[in-house]
């Protein structure tokens, strides 16, 4: 029989509070060491303070604005070449609130740096240096409105179908080499991404808001249940699995040498 692996290093962005705190919390009590991250370092040494005495695991803190392309690099070696990671939660992120008509470019910018362009330099180091191990897990925490880009920030929901897009195809390509992947969908959470992005918690639906205990817990359940892609919300799986099927039903017809007839027949009545 194979030996199982014990839990390695779980490193983890965005980590001193709400998400990545729980996920820190949760994965230690797994019996995880744990790699936190996040800019605020008096908020990371605390929580680390309070992991070691709670759980007794291994705890390291990594202070960075992973808005800085030269912080980004410097993490993804890490990643990259530190044989004791085995598991990456890519959490860190940040929200616009508002229309995007008015929005301030700098905001915007600064939000696809954290959002797109950091949560893809770390996964692809952690995929490359997992898949030569042949094990290790990548969590992609994106949001339900990855498929409601309607809803909220159109930016902001942008960002999200990326990181979902991104989990899925990394899905595919690191599967044959042992790798996990799963994205994490929440809701609306009650975690502080709220305030610092200009929104009243208390104007949205109590019934839409989940406690970031249970959010964790669930997504991590989805984990164990072998999920590539976790909803926590979503009552019934097989609404994800039918939505996921009819997508992959098109594939066939969405690239063919010649235009759609209700094209054509436009084109030449107009011509």
């Amino acid at each position: 029989m194979d030996t199982p692996l014990l839990p390695g290093t779980a490193l983890i962005t965005g980590a001193s509070a709400g998400i990545g705190a729980t996920y820190a919390d949760r994965l230690a009590r797994r019996g995880h060491d744990l790699l936190l991250v996040a800019r605020n370092p008096a908020r990371l040494d605390a929580l680390a303070e309070h992991l070691r005495a709670s759980t007794g695991v291994a705890v390291e803190t990594w202070s960075a604005d992973l808005t800085d392309s030269e912080a980004v690099a410097q993490l993804a070696r890490r990643v990259h070449d530190d044989p004791a990671i085995d598991l990456l939660v890519n959490n860190a992120g940040m929200a616009v609130g508002g229309p995007l008509l008015g929005a301030r470019p700098q905001a915007l910018d600064e939000m696809i740096r954290l959002n797109v362009t950091a949560a893809t330099q770390l996964a692809v180091a952690a995929a490359g240096a997992f898949a030569a191990r042949g094990h290790g897990t990548l969590i992609n925490i994106a949001s339900v409105l990855a498929l409601a880009p309607e809803l909220f920030n159109g930016a902001y929901s942008g960002t999200k179908a990326y990181v979902l897009n991104l989990s899925q195809a990394l899905q595919r390509e690191l599967a044959p080499h042992g790798v996990r992947v799963q994205a994490v969908l929440p809701g609306a959470t009650r975690t502080d991404l709220w305030e610092r992005s200009g929104i009243d918690l208390s104007q949205l639906p109590a019934e839409m808001l989940m406690d970031v205990d249970e959010m964790v817990d669930a997504a991590l359940a989805g984990l164990d249940l072998g999920e590539t892609v976790t909803l926590p919300s979503l009552p019934d799986a097989q609404e994800w699995d039918a939505f996921n099927a009819m997508r992959l039903g098109l594939g066939p017809r969405l690239s063919l040498r010649h235009a759609a007839p209700r094209y054509t027949h436009v084109a030449r009545a107009a011509s």
